[in-house]
């Protein structure tokens, strides 16, 4: 090892001092100014979900983040947040942050090391695995959460710089499958909408989304309607959002596409087909109308368990309403036919020629901060700027802005997440660098997973804690700045570009992931390769010509000030339309009616529903449903479980819905412990019983570490995002039906 440490030395390109590590702003690195903002207040884009607020945050005179309060002016949450937003700061001074590198000695005990022993470690151990098994066998797994700029460094780095093949990100979990819906159905990945569409509708369909919970300002969005809407919410719960709801249409699990194609059936017959749209901008419709002929009214009932009176008001709203929007969320896409399901929306949507007007569209709401970001610039999966791999004229493209040569650039896109873990177990990738993401926890069928990372010759994780159940199975972690300790930009699920400011001091060692790339390029021997990425916003320029041409081209953007200027600014917005002014405030795609798709037409996308891969029967006799609890909770629990205030908003143990005939016929009583089991696993949690499911259903939320290790591996074969919204399961007593406990007991 000594000597492989030697040669990884020498082989690195310039020379290395102490001196760099410890205080990498002279090196372009951007680690510790020596006043990180002025006494007042900075704007700064949230660091949790994808609706992209704006607060307020409220800094001394000696440069310290003291408090935030939201933004009235920005034009997403008009001085609004939800109860994560309020605490955004919490995280940045947990107990558990990384503060400095850990090495895992043969004692198998973390060991603090310095970040020249660190970055020669990754690199000699990384660089003597791609010599012994070939360049495949070392992955990236990459997020949602850290800014664009530090996204497309990494997925550079890695690809053009380390010879990595396979990458994917933790977006692959949230919204995959929303980019393929739009993909093969408009002809690039374009959420079509801006938010001011909850405001303008007649009637809003929320399509497997619990978005009053998942998306509190979202929700308040369409409290703001102005047209007295129609809100429809499709999901087999009654949730939160279905309480309030005008209409609340209580389905049979996984039976969406037989009533998206039923309705679509519907419509047909009752000539609700905007007929001039369909012909002028659409392709294959004609073949979809014949195709949903065979869902029938008595097939749809048969199917979803709705009765008659219900379908004919959809069809009644669906068909009347001048301006109608679809909106989803992880119901729709952590499904094991959820591309085919947005899609059904999708048709939904051009068929009555409600998209690019006020009010209307196909809208997916993505899951994290930055997944549009992820989605456009992370090249894992597809080319920096939404380009494709396998096209040589896209290559050739990015080659040019870069200044690389096209040799470097892969042709085929590489491994999706679910293929890069089973690269591991099947024992052809042998190196893994985990960049702020938690696979120990949040991947799907939990125990198979930890035993695929505990495969690894070496993983690295890079994060902001070292306490995550990923970090804690690492060979060595890199400590990372977290939101608010670093700058660069996060793009919003209305496709709206804002700033994240740095306003406070990443902990001891720690450094933003920006300054840890930079690092890892130059110990590599590759660092004049990333010479012009010398800071975030010299990555933005970058960025900006990346995009150029392509249909998010937002080259017309001047630098940060520029976006911070105009409360943020959604793509498109080109270097020529910036000539004739500046850009509105919400904005919305294809008011032309022209996809950028071939021939500029949308495509009806469709196939015939298929069955859930696993069933209730036998010793498993419940569906398990999953999804968020709170609004005070978000994903793994990594950043809002270090909050005492967000911590008392919901209850600290897993628990789990049951119905109370159900519940009855097991002999549990509410507050009762329990095992919940599947054929991979068990988890112990609180029953709570409702009526707020179906009999046969069960729901727990999926910030528990006990909820996946029930969920089964299962992905979406067009997406390959997990399905983790069903499988079967057993409930059983864990104590005499006689005790007693709260659900939300500490």
């Amino acid at each position: 090892m000594k000597r492989a440490l030697e040669r990884a030395l020498r082989a690195r390109s310039g020379p290395m001092t102490d001196e760099m590590v410890l205080a990498p702003a002279r090196f372009g690195l951007g680690r510790l100014p020596a006043r990180l903002a002025p006494a007042g207040v900075v704007d700064s884009v949230c660091g949790y979900c994808s609706t992209g607020c704006s607060l307020k945050i409220h800094v001394d005179g000696g440069g310290q983040a003291l408090n935030l309060s939201a933004n009235p002016d920005y034009p997403v949450n008009a001085g609004m947040a939800c109860p994560k937003g309020w605490e955004a700061l919490a995280p940045l001074a947990a107990a558990d942050r990384a503060t400095t590198p850990l090495l895992r000695g043969a004692d198998g005990r973390h060991e603090p090391v310095d970040w020249e022993r660190a970055l020669l470690v990754f690199c000699a151990k990384l660089k003597q695995i791609q010599a012994r098994h070939g360049p495949q066998s070392v992955a990236f797994l990459s997020t949602g959460q850290i800014v664009t700029e530090e996204m497309a460094l990494l997925g550079a780095l890695a690809k053009f710089g380390l010879g990595i093949v396979h990458g994917d990100g933790n977006t692959r979990q949230c919204m995959a499958t929303a980019v393929t819906a739009y993909k093969e159905s408009f002809g690039f990945d374009a959420p079509p909408y801006t938010y001011a569409d909850f405001e303008e509708s007649d009637t809003i369909v929320l399509w497997g989304s619990n978005l009053c919970i998942a998306h509190p300002i979202l929700w308040q969005r369409i409290a703001r309607n102005r047209r007295g809407a129609e809100v429809i919410v499709v999901d087999p719960r009654v949730t939160e959002t279905a309480q309030v709801a005008s209409v609340h249409v209580p389905l049979r699990p996984k039976s969406d596409l037989v009533l998206a194609y039923g309705l679509a059936r519907a419509l047909i017959e009752r000539d609700g087909v905007a007929r001039d749209f369909v012909a002028a901008h659409t392709a294959g419709f004609d073949d979809f109308a014949r195709f949903v002929g065979a869902f029938t009214p008595e097939r749809v009932r048969a199917e979803t368990g709705l009765d008659e009176e219900l379908l004919q008001r959809l069809v009644r709203a669906l068909g009347r309403g001048r301006r109608v929007s679809y909106w989803w969320t992880m119901g729709v896409n952590q499904s094991h036919e959820g591309t085919r399901l947005a899609q059904a929306l999708i048709n939904l949507s051009l068929m009555t020629g409600n998209i690019g007007r006020p009010g209307t569209g196909a809208n997916s709401i993505t899951g994290q901060c930055n997944a549009m970001g992820s989605r456009l610039f992370s090249n894992t999966t597809g080319l920096l700027g939404g380009r494709q791999f396998e096209s040589p004229e896209h290559r050739g493209q990015v080659a040019r802005v870069l200044g690389l040569d096209e040799a470097r650039i892969p042709a085929t896109s590489g491994w999706a997440y679910d293929q890069i873990l089973e690269g591991v177990e099947q024992g052809r990738i042998k190196g893994l660098w985990v960049i702020a993401t938690n696979p120990a926890h949040s991947w799907i069928q939990q125990e198979r997973a930890r035993r695929i990372l505990a495969q690894l010759d070496f993983l690295v994780v890079q994060d902001m804690y070292v306490s995550t159940e990923t970090a804690q199975a690492a060979d060595l972690v890199l400590p990372a700045a977290g939101w608010g300790e670093k700058e660069g930009t996060f793009i919003n699920s209305e496709r709206r570009i804002g700033c994240v400011r740095k306003v406070a001091r990443a902990p001891g060692a720690a450094l933003s992931d920006f300054a840890i790339f930079k690092l890892i390029a130059h110990y590599w021997g590759v660092g004049d390769l990333f010479s012009r990425w010398s800071s975030p916003e010299a990555a933005f320029q970058i960025l900006k010509e990346l995009s150029r041409g392509q249909p998010c081209d937002f080259s017309g953007v001047r630098d940060y000030a520029h976006l911070e200027a105009r409360g943020g600014i959604q793509w498109p917005w080109r270097a020529d339309e910036s000539a004739r002014g500046e850009p509105a405030a919400e904005r919305r795609l294809f008011a032309d009616g022209v996809f950028p798709a071939a021939g500029g037409r949308a495509r009806f996308r469709f196939d015939p529903p298929r069955p859930m891969p696993e069933t209730p029967a036998g010793p498993y006799p419940l569906l398990l449903l999953t999804g968020r609890g709170s609004s005070a909770q978000w994903h793994t629990q990594t950043r809002t479980a270090k909050s005492p205030v967000l911590a008392k908003l919901y209850p600290k143990h897993a628990y789990v819905e049951l119905h109370p005939a159900d519940a009855a016929r097991l002999g549990i009583r509410d507050g009762a412990r329990v095992e919940v089991r599947s054929r991979r696993g068990a988890a112990t949690a609180r029953a709570k019983l409702t009526a707020a499911l179906s009999p046969g259903q069960v729901f727990m939320p999926m910030h528990y570490p006990e909820t996946n290790r029930l969920t089964l591996w299962c992905v979406d074969p067009f997406s390959r995002q997990p399905a983790y919204k069903a499988c079967a399961v057993t409930v059983v007593p864990r104590e005499p039906a006689d005790r007693r406990a709260k659900v939300n007991d500490p």
